[in-house]
């Protein structure tokens, strides 16, 4: 990409200070949960599922209508929105008011608008970057993302120990309103939006987007992909917090570690997916991704015995994480590369869907399934579900083939 493409750097340097706060507050939101009001496994499985109950209900309506407008100010709007609505929690936790039904409300609506915001952000960037380019610029975004991984837990885990987790959800805040300021500067003017007939109606707009994903052999199989791959991931996000402090025995401190250190695996699969698309090409290198991320998160629930024993376990999960962004880069490279762009919002948004739409139902599973039989045997039934949700990209042949050389 040419490095005097001053629009995608705005973009860049808005979201590289956004990810980094959000790496921050999604492990401090989950903190608040655990330690501030004592949550049990179900709570912490209907926090998870609150967040995604607004992409279920919400999530195609999104993207028919990031298809009808400008995306630029749907962006900007969603930024200052969620800033808002994060900086609740620390007032509420500031005069004694906050609650697990508060915590419920923020994640709903900070659902709601996050699956907008997916759904108009990687529909964008084909408006300020050339189509040779997607690729680049998805790997420059993703490799913030993983920086973000890095320096996020680790300094989460210090606030929550220091100032407490409420804070930590402030910078979150703070960092959302830095990247609305800098996608207000960027000036690239975008196409206007396809046109549309008159009676043209929204339902009708989402059946053609789904129609659009559904009967494309490579967006099918990322849609199903996502989505059982989804529900068991839903296990693993709803309980990992919950089974490091309480089954493994760990501090809060030592799991942001943990996490930052997967996030130095995650830099070098950002940095290198590029490279592995070159030569392995792009469908074979995200099912390689796709199966090793799979493996990633099985270890987490075969950890057990000693503190050290344990963070081992999980510290070689982390190692794993090197595979998350390829796979990520690569299916929105895909996605951008195979969808027309009046289509773009809608297809984002379906594929979503099925990913953040279907977390939350495995993580109220998950809580109940933990009630039941304890939180070790929940977290190894959702890696082995994770690992063998890569059966769709494997069978589909139009994506083993793309970008082979």
């Amino acid at each position: 990409m040419h490095r005097r493409n001053r629009e995608f750097l705005r973009l860049w340097v808005g979201q590289a200070v956004s990810q980094v706060g959000n790496s921050i507050s999604g492990v401090a939101l989950q903190f608040v949960a655990v330690s501030t009001l004592n949550a049990t496994p179900a709570e912490m499985g209907l926090l998870a599922a609150a967040n995604g109950l607004s992409v279920l209900l919400f999530g195609l309506f999104a993207g028919a209508f990031a298809d009808r407008v400008r995306r630029r100010p749907i962006l900007i709007g969603v930024d200052l929105g969620r800033a808002l609505v994060l900086a609740t929690i620390p007032l509420g936790a500031m005069y004694g008011r906050l609650t697990m039904g508060h915590l419920y409300a923020v994640a709903a609506v900070i659902g709601a608008l996050t699956v907008l915001f997916d759904s108009a952000y990687p529909a964008y960037i084909p408006s300020i970057v050339d189509e040779p380019d997607l690729l680049e610029a998805n790997a420059k975004l993703a490799l913030s993302q993983s920086v973000s991984e890095v320096a996020g837990p680790g300094v989460a885990g210090v606030l929550v120990r220091v100032a407490g987790a409420p804070v930590a959800v402030l910078l979150d805040a703070v960092s959302f309103v830095w990247s609305a300021m800098w996608l207000g500067a960027i000036r690239k003017r975008e196409p206007e939006p396809a046109a549309r007939d008159a009676d043209s109606h929204v339902f009708e707009e989402i059946r053609e987007g789904l129609q659009t994903a559904w009967h494309h052999p490579i967006l099918r199989a990322l849609a199903l992909k996502n989505a059982t791959g989804a529900f068991f991931l839903g296990f693993i996000g709803g309980l990992y917090f919950l089974f490091a402090v309480r089954e493994l025995k760990l501090d809060p401190g030592v799991i942001g570690a943990i996490i930052s250190f997967g996030g130095v695996f995650s830099v070098a699969g950002s940095a290198g997916a590029q490279r592995l698309a070159g030569k392995f090409g792009l469908g074979r290198s995200m099912i390689v991704a796709a199966l090793g991320s799979g493996i990633g998160c099985l270890l987490i629930g075969l950890a057990r015995g000693p503190v050290v024993v344990c963070a081992g376990f999980l510290c070689a999960s982390q190692m794993f994480d090197i595979a998350w962004p390829v796979y990520g880069i690569g299916q929105t490279t895909l996605i951008q590369s195979v969808t027309p762009p009046e289509f773009m919002g809608r297809v984002n948004s379906a594929i979503n869907l099925l990913f953040r739409g279907i977390v939350p139902l495995g993580s109220v599973v998950a809580g109940y399934l933990a009630e039941i039989t304890g939180l070790r045997g929940a977290m190894l039934a959702g890696g082995a579900g994770y690992l063998l949700s890569a059966f769709w990209l494997v069978r589909c042949k139009e994506l083993r083939d793309w970008g082979r050389v």
